[in-house]
């Protein structure tokens, strides 16, 4: 018997503890809901770095509680996507080292370097 892999959803729990739901229907009602609430997690995230990075290049003064509003929002988005990320990580399919294709990819590591972009 296989164990049923878990999908971290982008809220927490009653408790603020991290939630999580079986990932085996990834189209069933929780899974399409934790990605439209996902997808509303970066896109606020967008906007409030868009918002911060327009306060940045104004130029102007930047009174101590507009800071204190924006790097708690900025936290608070941040907190989200990473949490975004982990789950999606965690969802990602382990390559077999056996498959002509990984040994392929770690292939190409093991011969690239920073100096020549990635090209071998």
């Amino acid at each position: 018997m296989q164990a049923i892999r878990l999908r971290l959803l982008p809220w927490p729990g009653p408790t603020g503890q991290r939630a999580y739901t079986p990932d085996d229907v990834p189209t069933g009602r929780i899974a399409r809901l934790a990605d439209r609430v996902e997808a509303e997690q970066i896109a606020t995230a967008e906007s409030v770095l868009s918002l911060a990075k327009g306060m940045l290049d104004a130029g102007l003064p930047v009174e101590p509680h507009e800071c204190t509003y924006l790097l708690k929002r900025l936290t608070e988005c941040l907190d989200d996507v990473l949490r975004v990320a982990e789950s999606r990580g965690g969802r990602l399919p382990v390559p077999d080292p056996l498959e002509p294709e990984a040994e392929c990819l770690e292939g190409e590591a093991a011969t690239s370097s920073p100096a020549d972009g990635g090209r071998s």
